[in-house]
């Protein structure tokens, strides 16, 4: 059977669509992905599945979802293909269009509650938009999963469906991984996607209370600019670094020489509030301790396997206290060094993408 896999993203750092394609290919299915080609988008690697990009005129907003939603719908229109799989709300409309027409079966991957992003909060038009056509399609897809256990209630209670949650997990047997960076300070890691609601502003305001230590920032985004603008304006050139993105098959060996990952999203909105990053994982996985915000889903990952902290404030000179505390407080690391060694045998791919074989493995005996 040959599956075809939409995203939006350029695919270079796409932890998600890269091991959700492995496993299928692995499994036996034939798999295309397709993407999209930025300006600044690196060259792809070579993968077991087979990729496509397509370069769009818009870049942003809704001429941008519109343009792509309209160039998917003829690719798709006459691709071959036996199953279709959508990620997220903005490739829906065209796989659904499509599905219906050349009746075709329809799978749906919610990596966030996408009407829920900080990004549409105030944006009360589009967000209408968007909300009519979650409305719309989702009550009609027989298959769909999401990232998360509450955000698949959250679905349920809308619409009635019932959707798997298949965690956004890192590959366990990755242990030949070297640390590709190297500082004679200890490294504070962000890694992922500059955005508004990251914690990042707060993060930059308590680095003026952290000594020997330097946060580096993984990624790129919307506010990557400003972030710099207040490295700048702050003289914080000595304690943050900036790396841009740096593809999945070598974001493991930065990784590995972080004392501390952070994740310290704020509540903006259900997304937010909901939200179980995939950096958690990667942290977990490269046996670093994390720090997270104070919300739901991933406060019971930290506890649960009792890995890292909780944060317990955001203002910065207590956020600064608890961070020392991580960094230099040996009995919590030794502590954390054990549990990490469980959490990452247990969090892993090689135990989730069961889960997902178990759903196309059922629609390829159908």
């Amino acid at each position: 059977m040959r599956i075809i896999l939409s995203v939006t993203s350029d695919l270079v750092t796409d932890q998600r669509i890269h091991k959700i394609a492995s496993s299928l290919r692995k499994t036996g299915f034939e798999v295309k992905v397709i993407g999209r080609k930025l300006k600044n988008s690196k060259e792809l690697e070579p993968q077991i599945y087979e990729t496509e990009r397509i370069k769009l005129f818009f870049e942003k907003k809704i001429f941008f979802y519109a343009e792509y939603n309209l160039r998917m719908f003829f690719k798709l229109l006459f691709s071959r293909c036996d199953i279709l799989l959508s990620n997220d709300l903005d490739t829906l409309t065209a796989n659904f269009l499509v599905s219906k027409i050349r009746n075709k079966i329809l799978i749906y991957d919610s990596h966030e509650y996408f009407t829920e992003v900080p990004e549409l909060q105030e944006r009360n038009f589009v967000k209408k938009i968007w909300t009519k056509i979650e409305k719309f399609i989702l009550p009609k897809i027989n298959f769909s999963y999401t990232v998360c256990q509450s955000i698949a209630d959250e679905y349920r209670k809308k619409y009635g469906i019932a959707m798997n949650v298949i965690r956004n997990l890192p590959y366990f047997n990755n242990e030949n991984s070297q640390k590709n960076f190297i500082s004679n300070k200890k490294i504070i890691l962000y890694q992922g996607v500059l955005n508004k609601g990251r914690g990042l502003e707060l993060m930059l305001e308590t680095m003026k209370f952290i000594e020997n230590a330097i946060f580096v920032i993984i990624g790129d985004g919307d506010i990557a600019e400003k972030l710099k603008n207040i490295v700048n304006e702050n003289f914080l050139q000595e304690k943050v670094l900036f790396l841009g993105k740096i593809p999945f098959s070598k974001l493991r060996s930065y990784t590995l020489a972080a004392e501390i990952g952070i994740s310290l999203e704020e509540n903006l909105g259900l997304n937010y509030y909901f939200a179980l990053p995939n950096k958690i994982f990667d942290y977990i996985a490269a046996k670093i301790p994390v720090l997270v915000s104070d919300l739901p889903e991933m406060k019971r990952i930290i506890e649960n396997f009792n890995v890292g902290m909780v944060a317990k404030s955001r203002k910065p000179q207590e956020l600064a206290a608890q961070i020392n505390e991580m960094l230099f407080n040996n009995e919590l690391r030794n502590i954390w060094e054990k549990n990490l060694n469980l959490a990452a045998a247990e969090l892993c791919w090689e135990k989730e993408e069961q889960k997902l074989l178990s759903i196309f493995n059922f629609l390829k005996n159908e």
